[in-house]
């Protein structure tokens, strides 16, 4: 058994816990955005609007991910789905501006969207083991 299934499988013993790294994630791309990317959108390509309108999704998705990890007894089931839809439709998103500025965008840029994209993915396959996991129950 690799490290990252023992990850998946540790979370899946709490799977409260995946409500508080998805809002980690969401906090930190939101912040990445805003305070990174956007100061130095020259040096990623990536028009700033653009840029400010992600952060601030990011930072809802971020805020839904830390309510629902306050919930004493959440249904993780009926709180997940939305986060994994929320999540498929932003990464689509983004790849879609992606392809869409794709002149504008720098090495650096696409560069960062797409490790963005990867890492999303990795975070959804992830939530959709667990949602699988619960199902099962």
């Amino acid at each position: 058994m690799n490290l990252f299934s023992k990850q998946i499988e540790k979370i899946q013993s709490k799977p409260k816990t995946i409500f508080l790294l998805d809002g980690l994630g969401a906090l930190l791309t939101a912040v990445l955005l805003l305070f990174v990317l956007s100061p130095f959108d020259i040096y990623f390509g990536m028009p700033r609007a653009i840029l400010t309108a992600l952060s601030l999704t990011a930072f809802l998705f971020a805020f839904y991910s830390f309510f629902c990890f306050t919930i004493s007894k959440p249904n993780i089931r009926k709180l997940l789905k939305p986060i994994i839809l929320a999540n498929s439709i932003y990464c689509l998103t983004t790849l879609g501006l992606v392809f869409f500025f794709l002149d504008r965008l720098t090495t650096l840029g696409i560069s960062y969207f797409i490790g963005e994209i990867l890492i999303i993915f990795g975070l959804i396959y992830i939530e959709v083991k667990i949602l699988k996991t619960k199902q099962q129950l």
